[in-house]
């Protein structure tokens, strides 16, 4: 197999191709969705990157950027045009997967008495960082099928907003393993 050149020149005007080679503007809200997608991909693996190697978290951050490449997929695909591929559909399990997990590591905390500030260690504060482009995404997505008219798998929908939930509690729980208190919010502004 022929090495494939990484630029293609194609993308040089301000469009891109969907899956299926539907041409877009590069500032189509389906590239916003999926563009946000990648962003959070990328900032998972950097946390993943800070985690210990023995960190059980790692595992399931890894499960997480997969089923992201799918999310990214699917919305890549004008499934008015092209043909949804069985890669590009999230599992029914990914769901009930991150709420396992969500659920784990809520049980070994305690209970949550007050707003939390983003913070403490590097990997609970970079945790904060993927929270929040988690939100964006979701956001993101919604908008494609507010002002597109294109629907969304809700399966896609209810994993992404499990996943900022996820990485709330894991932010809390990397914290709490350091023995670093968490950051609560003054509400006097003090």
């Amino acid at each position: 197999m022929e090495k494939s050149k990484i630029y293609t020149r194609t993308g040089d005007r301000g469009q891109t191709s969907l899956v299926g080679g539907t041409r877009v503007s590069k500032t189509h809200a389906r590239l916003e969705a999926y563009g946000t997608i990648d962003e959070l991909n990328a900032q998972l693996g950097y946390l993943a990157a800070l985690l210990p190697a023995d960190n059980q978290e790692r595992a399931c951050l890894l499960f997480v950027q997969h089923q992201l490449f799918v999310i990214g997929a699917y919305l890549a695909t004008d499934i008015q045009q092209t043909a949804l591929s069985a890669e590009s559909r999230i599992g029914e399990g990914a769901v009930a997967r991150l709420e396992t997990a969500i659920d784990a590591l809520d049980a070994a905390l305690p209970p949550l008495k007050a707003f939390v500030l983003p913070g403490g260690t590097p990997a609970a504060g970079v945790c904060h960082i993927c929270r929040t482009v988690c939100r964006r995404a979701e956001r993101r997505i919604l908008s494609l099928e507010a002002d597109e008219g294109i629907e969304v798998d809700t399966l896609i929908k209810q994993f992404v907003n499990r996943l900022s939930d996820y990485l709330f509690v894991l932010s809390r729980k990397l914290n709490n393993l350091s023995k670093n208190e968490e950051i609560i919010w003054d509400k006097n502004c003090r």
